[in-house]
Formats: C-alpha cells, structure tokens, sequence
C-alpha cells in the first residue's frame, strides 16, 4: 500500500460525499440516499493500514457531516469503529471473494446508520423515525452492499495501473549458459 493509494481513497471519498449530497435524481426515485462511505472504510480496512482507515473515517464522516443535516463529526466514530473492526480481522477475512465483499458492505452499510442513530439519541437529538426510516435503512445497506465489490475492482485496477509488478521469480537463472555436446551436458 503506497500514498497514492491512500490519496486516491480520499479523493473518491470526497467525490461520493459530493456527489451524494449534489445528485438527488436516485433519492427521489426510490426514496433513500446511499451512503458510499461505509463501502469505502471496508475497502480501506482490507487493503491498507491502520492510518489510512482513521483518514478515510475522519475526513469522510466530517465532509459527510458538513453536508447533511447531522452534527459535525457524529458520523466519525461510527465510521471508525467500523474500519477498525474489520481491520482488526482482515486477516480472516477472504478480502478476493465477492460473497466477502458484499457481505461485509452490507453489514458496513447496514450497521454505520444505526450506531449514527443511536449517536444522536444519546446526544440528546431526537431524530426523525418512522416506517419510511426501515425502508430507507434497507436500501442504504443493500445500495452499501452493491457499491462494495465495485470498489474492489475499482481500486484493484488503479493499482495494477499505477503500481509497480514485481516479476515473478523463475528457476532459470539469465547467467546460465548450457552448451551441449553430443550427448554430453556441460554447465559452465
């Protein structure tokens, strides 16, 4: 995991906090806003260091916050715990699966605004909850879900493209030269 990485998670994080607070075509047309952070801390957790994950959690939650009608920062620490989560376990955690990936944008996605909810409950804010709030619930997870394997695949081949491949190692050494002579074999 090198800088670029790093920043090019950053980057995309500001442009989906952006895009999801400037486009409203899909909020209008199936009632709910997808959040795309959750899916961003998952990919960040498996695929890069414990600093990266704070960023990523820090920055996205307050630039969230900046935007939405949320208190400032009451996103982070939902963000955060998360990223740490799944960083703490990422070495049992099958990171190339699809099935992993969906499964663990979903339960990003699904548990970022509960524990954002139960937040503002303990803070003394009295959010608004309804039956609509189940289905906008519902679609943020599964929405969350759905995004995560494209940031996979995604981020995958910015580094295949801007990263450096080591060459994998063969056991035939360049230095080596065999001459042969009939039926005998000499190495030199």
């Amino acid at each position: 995991m090198n800088w670029m990485n790093t920043i090019a998670i950053l980057l995309v994080a500001f442009l989906a906090v952006f895009l999801e607070s400037y486009y409203r075509g899909l909020r209008n047309l199936i009632g709910a806003q997808i959040d795309l952070l959750p899916a961003l801390v998952v990919y960040a957790s498996l695929s890069a260091n414990i600093s990266t994950v704070a960023l990523i959690a820090t920055l996205g939650g307050l630039w969230f916050d900046s935007l939405s009608a949320n208190p400032l920062g009451i996103s982070v620490l939902p963000l955060f715990v998360i990223g740490l989560v799944v960083h703490y376990c990422r070495d049992l955690i099958m990171r190339e699966q699809l099935y992993a990936q969906f499964m663990l944008g979903l339960a990003a996605s699904a548990v970022a605004p509960l524990f954002t909810v139960l937040s503002l409950i303990g803070t003394g804010d009295e959010p608004l909850l309804g039956w609509c709030s189940l289905w906008q619930w519902l679609v943020m997870a599964l929405g969350g879900a759905a995004f995560t394997p494209v940031c996979f695949y995604l981020f995958d081949q910015f580094n295949r493209a801007f990263s450096y491949q080591a060459q994998p190692e063969t056991s035939f050494r360049p230095d080596r030269e065999i001459k042969r002579d009939r039926g005998r074999h000499v190495d030199y």
